[in-house]
């Protein structure tokens, strides 16, 4: 088996979900003349990829260390919607299950396309990938537990849809631009789409079934679009920590391994040696054929 990174870079420029602490860090020793370099860092645990822990929205829930490697690390989907779901649209099941087989007990990874909009990619917009991105209603939820998913991942900066969070009223204009989007494709406004009832319905409505999910999803994932693999998210054995840092990793058989690198070999990456997404959109164009 080798690994195939699905993880983000981590560095000061990595935004934060918004109003929480950016990654900061400082040097308290030099190598000169301390003979060591050593830093401090201060950061919220919302930050870069993450996985959003039970105890994040769930009072009695688990905290980071008590989540089981076997939860972490399983059988998973990864779909792609990137071409079904732009900005501020909902995503349902069957726009899933169309593209690709997810079993009972699976991690469900999801490709909004949002993380081409990350910091680290050549179309890099910040607003765009935490304010705009497409997010589900309760039915997607309600699926999600029927299936009894062990966790689920985006490659943008929530599982929920962004206006169905505080950003909502944090960003008025951008709330319009929604509340207009949604009149034209839906026939509903934004106030009816995501009523009081379904707020932040991934965090509130999940958590306490156990199904949590990770956030700020990248790497290599444009490798693997409507497919199945292995991954595993390592955050940290975090006592009583509501959400962690985390590196999310695909496992795949060696030949498949291969195979993949040779795409990769066609790609235009990134300064950090990641597939620059929207430099290599016929990546999305093969996914379709799975």
């Amino acid at each position: 088996m080798k690994a195939i990174d699905l993880t983000i870079p981590l560095g000061i420029g990595t935004p934060a979900w918004p109003t929480y602490v950016p990654l900061q860090v400082e040097y308290f020793k030099r190598l000169a003349p301390n003979g060591a370099n050593g830093q401090i860092v201060k950061h919220s645990n919302h930050v870069g990829t993450h996985l959003d822990g039970e105890i994040h929205f769930y009072t009695p829930g688990k905290d980071m260390a008590e989540l089981q490697l076997d939860y972490l690390f399983n059988d998973a989907a990864i779909v792609d919607l990137s071409d079904i779901a732009g900005d501020y649209d909902v995503y349902t099941s069957k726009m899933v299950e169309d593209r690709v087989e997810v079993k009972e007990g699976d991690i469900l990874i999801i490709h909004t396309g949002y993380h081409h909009y990350g910091w680290d990619q050549s179309t890099a917009d910040e607003v765009r990938y935490m304010i705009k991105h497409p997010g589900p209603d309760r039915e997607f939820a309600e699926w999600a537990k029927k299936k009894k998913l062990k966790w689920i991942g985006v490659d943008c900066g929530s599982a929920d849809h962004p206006m169905n969070t505080k950003i909502r009223d944090w960003m008025p204009k951008e709330a319009r631009h929604c509340d207009a989007h949604m009149k034209e494709k839906y026939g509903k406004g934004l106030d009816e789409i995501f009523a009081e009832d379904k707020y932040q319905l991934m965090h509130l409505e999940m958590f306490n079934h156990g199904i949590i999910h990770a956030e700020c999803m990248g790497g290599d994932i444009d490798l693997l679009l409507n497919s199945r693999c292995q991954v595993g998210c390592f955050p940290w054995k975090f006592v009583d920590g509501e959400s962690s840092i985390a590196r999310i990793v695909a496992f795949v058989e060696d030949d498949r391994y291969e195979k993949l690198m040779a795409t990769k070999a066609k790609c235009e990456l990134t300064k950090f040696g990641d597939i620059d997404g929207s430099k290599n959109a016929w990546l999305h164009e093969e996914a379709k054929k799975k």
